[in-house]
C-alpha cells in the first residue's frame, strides 16, 4: 500500500513539473532559443528525484565542440540519468517515437531517430548526426545498439561513428570530439547492487516497457553512477574500428571501477 501511495505520488510530481515546463518548452523549440536543449535537463532532474533515483557523476563532459557521447545502455531509464548531466541529443532507435510516455518525450527532446534495418539510409541518418553536431549540440549514441543486463558492455556497433567522421568535414577545425560515458547501476537502498539485484535496473529487450516503469518505481532509492572517461578526436578519414577500439576499452574501464566500488 504504502508503495503504491509513492508511486502515485512521484507521478502526480512528474506530471505537475511536465505542466508547467511543456509550455515554455514548445515555445523555447518554436523561438529555436539556445534554451531549448537545456531546459529538458531540470524536467529529468525532478524525474529522477521523484522515482528516487541518485545520480553519483565522476569527472565531467567535454567543453569542447562538437562532442558525440558514447555510452553504454542498460535501460530506458539511461535516458533519463544522461540528460540529467548533459544537455543531450538522443540517436535512438524507430521504434522509440511511437513508445508510450517515452515516444512523446523523445521527440519533445528532438532525438534523431534511425532505422539500422535500412542500410540506404545510413548516410542520411550519419549527416543528420553531422548537422546537429556541428550546430554545437552534445549527440548522444548507445553504440550497442541495444540494452544489457547492467553487469557486462556488448558489442559496439562502429559503423555508429561514422557521423563524427562525416561532422569533421565541416568542423571548424576539423576535429569532432568523442568521449566515452559509462552508466552503471550500484546501490539498491543504500546496499551493493549484486548480480542478482541489477536487473530491477537493467531493461532487457523481452521485458514490457509499462511493467518495468512500475517495478522501478516501487523499487525506489536507486544509486547510480555516470563517469566521463578522456575524449578521442575524430577528424576525415579517422577508423571508426579504432575509434570503437578507444571508446570499448574506456567503457569497460570505468564500469569496472564502478561495478566493483573503485
Amino acid at each position: 500500500m504504502i508503495a503504491w501511495i509513492r508511486i502515485t505520488l512521484a507521478i502526480a510530481f512528474v506530471l505537475l513539473v511536465s505542466l508547467v515546463l511543456m509550455p515554455v518548452h514548445l515555445l523555447l523549440l518554436w523561438l529555436r532559443h539556445r534554451w531549448r536543449n537545456r531546459l529538458p535537463r531540470l524536467w529529468h532532474k525532478c524525474a529522477l528525484w521523484a522515482i528516487g533515483v541518485r545520480v553519483i557523476v565522476h569527472g565531467a563532459a567535454e567543453t569542447r565542440r562538437p562532442l558525440m557521447v558514447a555510452a553504454n545502455h542498460v535501460s530506458w531509464l539511461d535516458i533519463l540519468v544522461l540528460s540529467s548531466v548533459v544537455d543531450a541529443t538522443f540517436v535512438a532507435k524507430a521504434e522509440v517515437r511511437d513508445w508510450p510516455v517515452f515516444g512523446p518525450l523523445a521527440r519533445l527532446q528532438r532525438s534523431i531517430f534511425i532505422k539500422r534495418e535500412e542500410r540506404r539510409q545510413t548516410r542520411e541518418q550519419a549527416d543528420e548526426m553531422a548537422s546537429r553536431l556541428n550546430a554545437g549540440e552534445t549527440v548522444v549514441l548507445f553504440p550497442e545498439g541495444t540494452t544489457t543486463d547492467g553487469n557486462r558492455l556488448g558489442e559496439l556497433k562502429s559503423s555508429l561513428f561514422a557521423a563524427a567522421s562525416s561532422a569533421a568535414h565541416f568542423a571548424p577545425d576539423g576535429v569532432v570530439h568523442v568521449q566515452p560515458v559509462s552508466v552503471a547501476y550500484t546501490k539498491l537502498h543504500g546496499m551493493a547492487m549484486g548480480h542478482y539485484d541489477r536487473p530491477i535496473a537493467a531493461w532487457p529487450g523481452d521485458v514490457e516497457l509499462m511493467p518495468h516503469l512500475i517495478g522501478i518505481l516501487k523499487a525506489g532509492a536507486l544509486d547510480v553512477e555516470v563517469r566521463f572517461g578522456d575524449t578521442i578526436e575524430v577528424m576525415v578519414g579517422t577508423n571508426r574500428k579504432h575509434v570503437g577500439n578507444f571508446v570499448r576499452e574506456q567503457l569497460r574501464d570505468m564500469l569496472e571501477k564502478s561495478l566493483r566500488g573503485r
